[in-house]
């Protein structure tokens, strides 16, 4: 038997969808009353969230409709939407419980995302909260109390391996259900994946198959020099804030079902070390980031950036009349100065009609 509650849900979107496809049938346009998107029958609105940064990595909060310019497939099209404000975000916090993560490492998590959630989030932003490990588990569902996501995040008692892309697969589907237009999720980890049954092929398909922009801040300890003083491991490119949007290193994946991939064969590396190379093979296709933390003394800051460039971001959406093939349609987005970078989702599948 169907709950009460989701009787009660159901109701109202069938009132709301024949609504919609009368509207249609009548030939007018259909108005989102809460965000003002347009439907008109028979074309699908594309949503693209973009941030935009300048050479310091500075973000650039004041740009108006005109300064964008976005493209499907080499093919202009016309932005239909657009907003400059803060907007919510329903934001799935994933943090790694993995055997490696010690008492101090654990208490500076624990410390950085009660900021996050406490100082830095907006109170209408909702999460929810998944420790991982060998496995996944959902530890607070859906909520605006910030306090059960500490009361949450507290509980986490590491023990197991690191099954990153197992997690961030069970995530997505949820990040995508949240209510706010917006939605994310945010990764924190210390180690390389070497527990995931999925593979990394199939979690960026997942993950293009959604609107879901992906975050993972990669916590990387720091190396010891004879005078006493930390310096970076060899090896790894240090974000100015951000990483490069392109990996840097030899890592290859197989091509994606729709086209859009890289060809040739990936490999799990050896060891505990957090690779970013595959980090953002999971994450730079949404428009999201990974960014490499010198120590969890530096969470705190990475935290802040990343509530920063949430708070800062642009929203634009425009109606694709390209055809529904099944196939990955490239994005592009571009910003009248060509001094400013701007990163956003590289493109959709196109589902068949």
């Amino acid at each position: 038997m169907t709950p009460p509650h989701v009787r009660t849900v159901r109701r109202p979107l069938r009132v709301l969808l024949l609504s919609t496809l009368v509207t249609a049938a009548l030939g007018g346009p259909v108005t989102h009353a809460q965000d003002g998107f347009r439907f008109k029958s028979g074309v699908d609105l594309v949503n693209v969230t973009a941030t935009v940064t300048d050479d310091d990595g500075r973000f650039v909060p004041s740009l108006t409709k005109d300064d964008f310019a976005i493209f499907e497939n080499g093919r202009r099209q016309e932005i239909s939407h657009f907003s400059n404000d803060r907007t919510p975000v329903s934001l799935g916090i994933l943090l790694d419980a993995s055997g490696s993560m010690t008492a101090d490492k654990m208490a500076a998590a624990r410390s950085a995302i009660d900021r996050f959630i406490y100082d830095l989030l907006d109170r209408d932003d909702e999460l929810f909260f998944m420790e991982f490990a060998s496995t996944a588990r959902v530890t607070q569902a859906w909520t605006t109390d910030r306090a059960a996501i500490s009361r949450a995040v507290g509980r986490v008692d590491p023990v197991g391996g690191t099954a990153i892309y197992d997690a961030v697969a069970r995530a997505v589907p949820m990040a995508a259900a949240g209510r706010h237009k917006k939605k994310a999720l945010l990764v924190i980890s210390d180690g390389n994946d070497t527990s995931s049954t999925i593979s990394v092929a199939l979690l960026r398909q997942q993950i293009r198959d959604s609107e879901v922009l992906v975050y993972a801040l990669g916590v990387d300890g720091a190396v010891r020099t004879e005078s006493g003083r930390s310096r970076p491991p060899i090896g790894l490119p240090v974000p100015n804030p951000f990483p490069p949007s392109r990996p840097r290193g030899p890592i290859q994946l197989p091509p994606i079902i729709g086209g859009g991939g890289n060809g040739g064969t990936w490999t799990r590396t050896t060891g505990e070390r957090v690779n970013p190379d595959a980090l953002r093979e999971v994450t730079d296709d949404t428009g999201g980031r990974t960014e490499i933390v010198r120590g969890f003394g530096d969470l705190q800051a990475a935290t802040a950036r990343l509530a920063d460039e949430l708070s800062k971001q642009y929203s634009l959406a425009y109606s694709s009349t390209e055809e529904r093939d099944g196939r990955w349609h490239a994005i592009r987005v571009e910003v009248r100065d060509r001094r400013l970078t701007v990163r956003a989702r590289r493109g959709y599948m196109a589902a068949a009609s």
